[in-house]
């Protein structure tokens, strides 16, 4: 066998391809196994050079990493029914009566507000039809609609459809369809996966039977069943991967293989079509798999060495956030508002997945003490509001304390996770009108125990948020206190 000959067999070997084709009884199938070896991801990533795969391995770990968190959460939720956190299959209603509490450990800095109703939507086959009920005006809802992406790419609610109710349909990326009678608009996602977060506002422990009659009116049914009619043909079944864990996702290669697979429910948006040819020289595209066993050390070490300089490229968004440079605001919205910068993508994944845009809610966050000195519960703090500074909002706020590194509800004695401004009739006023909240891990004592919000005893950070902003929280005219040290 001739030289070029034995080493086109040992690549055709590498990538999975019969040697039997290529022997001489079998040559007129050789132009065949040549095709196989153009468009095998695993040789593909062995024609390009390491610091080829280095550099684009770096730009793929950085766009997959919020598409495969998001798959994590919504595997635990949608899918796997072993996984405590299981919620209901895709395209079924699951309501939760109830806040957020430690307990609840699949999503990082989860919101202790409201409580929440989800829905995972697999709209392959047909759209799905959403109808929620007439609300009363003074009680806050949204509906944030999260794609495989993590783009929140519409609303519904108080502040985007008003709480009058309505049927609203919900269309996949290959829907032709118009908009039937019944329906009040007509929302396109761009992937046939789709998260739904709905959020209902709770005003006191007491009010839970009201939230639980506004849940029981969240409604969602296939466009079909909306409309009286014959349903289509079911969609192919779906073999879900196993996801990865959050400190596997830090560095694992098969972090392009759930990328490849999460791909297949998104076509390719024209504003990402070169960036696909680039990843494909990768080996990254939907459905394509990804052997990084029978690649060489060398080859393996490009990749990797591209999640490290994915990793760095974080580290320096990541102090450009410290220092207020980008705010919440910069990292949440549809595809069109964060102008396909996925690095911003990212660090809204580690930072908070599934927060919301900024017209819906804005998220100042408490890192640092007036002293620029990082928050630990060895010391104690304040947060005072002025009568007259307290957050511009149209519905509410709240301050919410989550621990580090894990960034989850914090486990206290009095179970008290936040503090918001349905709770303002109940904390004690200062002399001024305003209200100091106490910070720390050991209580006040009693005379301050209604403002305090527990801490852990060693590093944390806090949240807070404003639900439907007003203009002078939007355009930064209002400016949040700082939190203070003691002395």
């Amino acid at each position: 066998m001739a030289l070029g000959q034995a080493n086109h067999l040992a690549r055709l070997k590498a990538a999975g391809v019969a040697a039997s084709i290529y022997q001489p009884s079998h040559m007129k199938t050789r132009f065949i196994a040549l095709l196989l070896l153009a468009t095998s991801p695993l040789l593909r990533a062995q024609e390009a050079l390491p610091g080829e795969i280095r550099a684009i391995a770096k730009e793929a770990y950085i766009y997959a990493y919020p598409m495969v968190d998001s798959y994590r959460i919504q595997h635990a939720y949608f899918i796997d029914r072993t996984n405590p956190e299981f919620k209901a299959p895709y395209n079924e209603f699951h309501n939760i009566a109830r806040v957020f509490t430690p307990e609840d450990k699949a999503v990082q800095t989860p919101n202790s507000d409201t409580p929440y109703s989800f829905i995972g939507l697999d709209l392959r086959a047909e759209p799905f039809v959403l109808t929620v009920p007439a609300i009363p005006q003074e009680r806050y809802f949204s509906v944030q609609f999260v794609d495989a992406y993590t783009h929140n790419f519409a609303y519904l609610g108080s502040r985007t459809t008003g709480n009058e109710g309505g049927s609203f349909l919900i269309a996949g990326p290959n829907w032709k369809g118009e908009k039937p009678a019944g329906i009040k608009e007509v929302i396109r996602s761009e992937t046939e996966l789709l998260f739904a977060l709905y959020r209902t506002q709770l005003f006191s422990p007491e009010d839970i039977g009201e939230v639980k009659k506004v849940q029981a009116g969240y409604k969602a049914e296939p466009l079909s069943a909306f409309l009286g009619q014959p349903a289509p043909p079911a969609a192919p079944s779906i073999d879900f991967p196993a996801p990865l864990t959050p400190e596997e996702q830090k560095s694992s290669l098969e972090v392009f293989n759930l990328l490849n697979f999460i791909l297949q429910f998104c076509p390719t948006d024209p504003s990402e079509t070169d960036l696909m040819a680039r990843f494909a020289k990768i080996g990254i595209g939907g459905g394509k798999k990804m052997d990084f066993a029978g690649m060489t050390p060398e080859q393996r070490g490009a990749y990797e060495g591209g999640i490290a300089d994915a990793w760095k490229d974080y580290q320096g968004i990541m102090a450009e956030i410290s220092a207020g440079k980008i705010t919440s605001g910069d990292l949440f919205g549809t595809r069109d508002y964060l102008k396909n910068n996925y690095l911003l993508r990212m660090a809204a994944a580690l930072l908070g997945i599934y927060g919301n845009s900024k017209e819906e809610a804005m998220y100042p966050a408490y890192r640092v003490d007036s002293e620029a000195q990082p928050l630990d519960g060895s010391k104690r703090y304040t947060l005072h509001f002025k009568a007259d500074e307290f957050p511009p909002v149209n519905a509410f706020w709240s301050v919410t304390m989550y621990d580090l590194p894990a960034s989850l509800l914090v486990e206290n004695p009095i179970n008290r996770y936040l503090i918001n401004s349905p709770m303002l009739p109940d904390l004690k006023r200062d002399a001024d009108g305003g209200v100091t909240i106490h910070i720390q891990h050991e209580s006040p004592g009693p005379d301050k125990e209604a403002n305090w919000l527990p801490a852990p005893a060693g590093p944390f950070w806090c949240a807070m948020r404003l639900y439907w902003p007003k203009e002078a929280a939007l355009d930064g005219s209002w400016k949040q206190p700082k939190m203070v040290a003691a002395e």
